[in-house]
């Protein structure tokens, strides 16, 4: 199912750790996108983390077993629309490899075929068309790296900010730096990700953008936490709250 032929009407909805303890109102906005567009989103309750972060650490069995229980929970032949670029990187493409010689393979090929990153499936999946509800607003993009490199899905997010007749977007001179953030990376190496992110948030200020928007909300909690360190006015938001809000009227 890695390329619908046509639209579904149900769809799984996978959450993400950081959404969940961090920017509810992106997923929200997200599963809002998408039952305005006629689909039923499912979100089962035993949904948990995509097991990354032990699988970057080198925590391979404790990885399998996180995996192992997403491909239990999610087992119906739906899509899997995930709004972060890294956790859906991490499961269409690592969840394969975590279980390439174990009977539980096929299974997992299942599953990372139905994943989709949100703007991917929103633009190619589901063509939807935007309205702008909002006023005139100049935004800039920051690219995940796994969305960016893993995914390759950057155009399709873009593409549905470039809808939004009122939204100018200024493009990053540095877009395809990392921000800093990488999981445990800041947590491994603060030092460096400290000046990672110092030269992102510069980079941000040169734009004259009032918003940042990503598809990733590890990426925008590292950002918006420096942009307030260093005094610096610009919001930050994920994609999906932002399209929502600009297309629904702000109300939300």
């Amino acid at each position: 199912m890695a390329k619908l032929t046509q639209k579904p009407n149900t769809v799984y909805f996978f959450g993400t750790c950081v959404v969940d303890m961090a920017f509810p109102r992106a997923g929200v906005a997200a599963i809002r996108l998408l039952e305005r567009e006629g689909l039923s989103v499912l979100f089962p309750q035993e949904q948990s983390c995509c097991g990354q972060p032990a699988y970057n650490s080198g925590f391979t069995k404790e990885a399998r077993a996180v995996a192992r229980k997403q491909i239990q929970v999610f087992s119906e032949p739906l899509p899997i629309v995930v709004p972060s670029g890294s956790c859906a990187g991490m499961m269409k493409y690592h969840y394969p490899e975590l279980f390439a010689d174990r009977a539980e393979y096929p299974a997992a090929k299942d599953f990372a075929d139905r994943v989709f990153e949100l703007s991917q499936f929103l633009v190619q999946v589901l063509d939807v068309r935007l309205e702008d509800a909002g006023p005139p607003e100049t935004v800039t993009w920051h690219s995940s790296c796994h969305a960016l490199r893993e995914m390759g899905v950057i155009e399709e997010s873009k593409s549905l900010i470039r809808q939004l007749q009122n939204v100018q977007l200024v493009e990053l001179e540095r877009e395809d730096e990392c921000c800093g953030f990488g999981g445990t990376f800041s947590v491994k190496q603060p030092a460096i990700s400290t000046a990672m992110v110092k030269d992102k948030i510069d980079d941000i200020s040169r734009t004259g953008a009032a918003t940042v928007l990503s598809g990733d909300c590890g990426c925008l909690m590292n950002i918006t936490g420096a942009l307030a360190h260093h005094d610096v006015p610009v919001a930050g938001k994920h994609l999906a709250e932002f399209l929502w809000e600009r297309t629904n009227g702000n109300r939300t």
